[in-house]
């Protein structure tokens, strides 16, 4: 779930990725950092200087010094931490980077390996030793230890033996490469912004929004299984290189919760716009359980829980309209957005107390009106529990509470923080009455898995993995991992 971005051939790299970083800042909030490349001319070779610290963007970078005098040079990589494997630690923030026999080399990563484990005591038994808890160090121990005579084949073959979701961008004395996974379950795409001298900044990012923060033009997503090389040669040519890792390109298994929850709703991700995807959402949740206005004495009110839910409230409220039910768009609940997104805040207990400060109802819109909510997903029940308690209190005639996805009943293991059973509220129950009576609405209707998947963009040679809904898990699972994940 983590943020990265990486830029080539600006001046102002570091403030590039310092912008993209801000409008990235919903992936990840326990972390943040930028390495910078820059030629040292007295030694004759370049230097990576770094600043990683935890908080948000805005903490760790508070000294606008750090851009005019640390993190200087004309290529940077950066990252937004949320962890899902790993301690919450310092040692743990990227980018990380290393110098080996080929030069100097950073690399950060958004998503989980599966075969961690399996690696990690392979590398261990030869004489690695690890400086960090998380799966994302294994990147940079494969790719030095490997024998091939390029780092692009280096960095080839490394991605070669990791599985399970990885995007990355790499940066090294020279290039800045740019790769996703053979299944593609993370997003990733490239912009090009000009620079005054006529050539062009190349970005490299996890959603569109952060090329739309520093005015810089989407040139295409990085395709699943390709590895892209982006250097000097690009900057003369405007030739974007690529490779793939695997010699064979298996259907692509995009994760389904980038559309539902996780992406801003004005990024295109997978080649396409998140709003428009959650607006369908919205109306496909109206069709399957309306909420009919039987009572004439009572308005009834659609409402979202933001933000991930505006747009597929709007196309719920639309689509009911649609079918002759008397249902109004409103705006019922007021975010503070200086209160952190609850459902990635690490630990249960700064989860709960986020939820308290992080709603404010509007009582002239809930008081005795039947109340549709619309949610994108309920993953322990704490955030939906609280937020009823909240709605409850403006004194409604009614609490409906309509979700755009399915139940999640199983633990995700490609990046995304539901990685228990146990934590997962739809496995506590029999039914969806069950979770709506333990939630105290009225009534409780999930969208069905056909109707989701009836919702996303359909495109040839690319499917979507869903397997917290239904645990068909398309690349096989490190059970030895997934223990130790949720251990730490």
């Amino acid at each position: 779930m983590c943020g990265i971005v990486g830029v080539f051939n600006h001046k102002e790299a570091a403030v590039m990725s310092y912008y993209a970083l801000h409008a990235l800042q919903h992936r990840g909030q326990e972390a943040a950092g930028i390495v910078v490349a820059n030629r040292d001319e007295q030694k004759g070779r370049m230097r990576f200087t770094e600043i990683k610290g935890e908080g948000l963007v805005l903490d760790v970078f508070s000294e606008p010094t750090v851009f005019t005098h640390t993190l200087r040079g004309k290529a940077a990589i950066a990252h937004n931490r949320y962890s899902t494997t790993g301690s919450n630690s310092l040692a743990n923030v990227q980018p990380f980077r290393m110098n080996y026999r080929m030069g100097s080399l950073a690399l950060a990563h958004n998503g989980n390996l599966t075969n961690t484990r399996e690696i990690r005591t392979e590398l261990q038994e030869e004489g690695a030793l690890f400086n960090t808890s998380t799966d994302s160090e294994v990147f940079l121990h494969l790719i030095a230890r490997s024998k091939q005579a390029t780092q692009l084949l280096q960095i080839q073959q490394a991605l070669r033996v990791t599985k399970g979701a990885f995007s990355l961008v790499i940066m090294t004395d020279d290039a800045l490469y740019a790769a996703r996974d053979p299944h593609g379950f993370r997003p990733l795409c490239i912009g090009r912004k000009q620079n005054e001298d006529g050539t062009y900044a190349y970005i490299v990012t996890s959603e569109t929004c952060a090329l739309d923060i520093i005015s810089a033009e989407y040139v295409r997503d990085v395709k699943h299984n390709e590895i892209v090389i982006i250097d000097e040669s690009t900057v003369k040519t405007g030739e974007i290189k690529s490779v793939t890792i695997e010699d064979t390109t298996p259907v692509a298994r995009h994760c389904i919760f980038e559309y539902i929850y996780f992406s801003r709703p004005d990024s295109k991700i997978f080649g396409h716009p998140v709003d428009k995807v959650r607006r369908k959402l919205g109306k496909n949740l109206a069709k399957e359980n309306p909420v009919t206005d039987d009572n004439e004495n009572i308005k009834t009110v659609a409402i979202a829980v933001p933000d991930s839910g505006n747009t597929a409230a709007l196309g719920f409220a639309r689509q009911s309209q649609k079918d002759g039910l008397s249902v109004k768009y409103e705006i019922g609940l007021i975010r503070s957005h200086y209160v952190g997104r609850t459902f990635i805040a690490p630990g249960q207990d700064k989860r709960e107390f986020k939820v308290k400060t992080k709603f404010n109802v509007v009582r002239g819109v809930i008081e005795n009106r039947k109340v549709i909510v619309i949610d994108d997903s309920i993953v322990r029940g704490t955030t939906s529990k609280s937020l009823v308690k909240l709605l409850r209190e403006a004194l409604p005639a009614e609490v409906h509470l309509r979700i755009t996805s399915p139940p999640i009943t199983h633990p995700c293991q490609y990046g995304m923080d539901f990685p228990s059973h146990k934590e997962l509220i739809a496995n506590h129950h029999s039914n969806q009455q069950e979770i709506g009576k333990e939630l105290d609405v009225d009534s409780l209707h999930y969208l069905s898995v056909e109707k989701l998947m009836d919702s996303v963009p359909q495109t040839e040679g690319q499917a979507y993995c869903n397997a917290c809904f239904t645990g068909e898990y398309p690349v096989k699972i490190d059970t030895e991992v997934t223990k130790l994940s949720t251990e730490e």
